[in-house]
């Protein structure tokens, strides 16, 4: 079997999903070619687990100080350029496309009839996930942004649903150093960060990975430049996240049993979704505002129980190299089975929050 592997290059989450997916599937036995689109070529960073990749501008959301724009969005984006990259895209030599949120392969063998097998966090909201009210524009693109004839979501609880377990590659935890806090908020000013963590900064060990070009220290607070294999380290032995909500990270976070302080991206319904379950589920603070009230509270917050999730990417490359030999529910049903799962799904709650916070 040939696949070509389509990734959203916006923000990492996706990258980080197709690292654990990638090597699976190769040892599964499928040749891979990857297209990355959304992000610039001379911005991909630790690219060596997508040999030869091809980058497209395609489509991706405008985001300004932490909040999502809607009419950068629509404005932003070269529906013309996509238009061209659309058509001079060949998947002759493949027999299936894989898709991570990724709307350009995901067009391309929609208009050739070629199999789309989507695999992202936003393919479970297909499904009766916890999800706020409103956002109908952001639920229609997110519907039709990357189609697929197979859509396999991903979710930290199945909720009752046929959604699979987090995609995470295999990650060693090592004794968490008290006070260690890792900190990833690319859309929030460098600056702003720094002022709401500085007064706490002589009792704990703040590390912001962020856009810079060399390690520096901006007084007690250590900044680094992004870095998969750098950050995965200091998630090795941190005590926590400070985050914006983001499915990936948060998913790491919780089978390496860290602490999680999330302020979702304005405007941002994904987000504002992954807040809301992770707040029922009993496992992030979330803020909608850096208060340092709330920081100094979340630090003094005991480590949570670790949730062993499976390996969920030998079980997805095997279920497609095989060429999907049982239904999905069924798929997804072995694998929870499989999950030591400390989470408690507060349905009550979660609908209490939406007219709270996250409204």
């Amino acid at each position: 079997m040939r696949a070509l592997y389509g990734i959203q290059g916006t923000g990492n989450g996706h990258l980080a999903r197709a690292r654990a997916l990638a090597p699976a599937l190769r040892e599964a036995g499928v040749e891979l070619d990857f297209v990355v689109t959304g992000r610039k070529r001379q911005d991909c960073f630790d690219m060596d687990a997508f040999p030869d990749f091809d980058c497209f501008r395609g489509l991706s959301l405008a985001l300004r100080k932490g909040r999502l724009r809607p009419f950068g969005t629509v404005f932003g984006n070269n529906v013309f350029a996509f238009a061209r990259d659309l058509g001079k895209l060949d998947l002759r030599r493949y027999d299936l496309v894989i898709s991570d949120f990724e709307p350009l392969t995901a067009w391309a063998a929609r208009l050739r009839n070629v199999p789309v097998v989507g695999v992202s966090h936003q393919c479970a909201f297909d499904h009766a996930v916890p999800k706020v009210r409103g956002y109908r524009a952001s639920v229609m693109v997110m519907r039709h942004f990357a189609p697929a004839s197979v859509a396999i979501g991903l979710h930290w609880h199945h909720f009752g649903q046929p959604v699979l377990p987090p995609l995470i590659g295999r990650l060693e935890a090592k004794r968490p150093l008290p006070g260690k806090v890792l900190v990833y908020m690319v859309w929030e000013p460098l600056d702003k960060l720094i002022e709401f963590l500085r007064p706490l900064a002589t009792q704990c060990e703040f590390i912001i990975y962020t856009a810079t070009e060399a390690e520096h220290a901006a007084g007690s607070i250590t900044i680094k430049p992004l870095s998969y294999r750098n950050f995965h380290r200091d998630l090795q032995d941190c005590a926590g996240i400070i985050s914006n909500a983001g499915f990936e990270l948060s998913s790491e976070g919780l089978a390496m049993g860290k602490k999680l302080l999330l302020k979702p991206i304005s405007g941002q319904y994904e987000q504002l979704c992954n807040a809301l379950a992770l707040q029922a589920l009993g496992r992030a603070t979330v803020v909608d505002s850096l208060d340092r009230d709330t920081l100094g509270q979340w630090l003094e917050l005991p480590m949570p129980q670790r949730v062993a999730y499976p390996d969920v990417a030998a079980a997805v490359a095997g279920w497609i190299a095989a060429g999907r030999p049982v239904a999905l529910d069924e798929l997804a049903s072995d694998l929870w089975r499989s999950t030591d799962l400390p989470l408690v799904w507060d349905a009550d709650f979660g609908e209490r929050l939406r007219f709270g916070l996250l409204a």
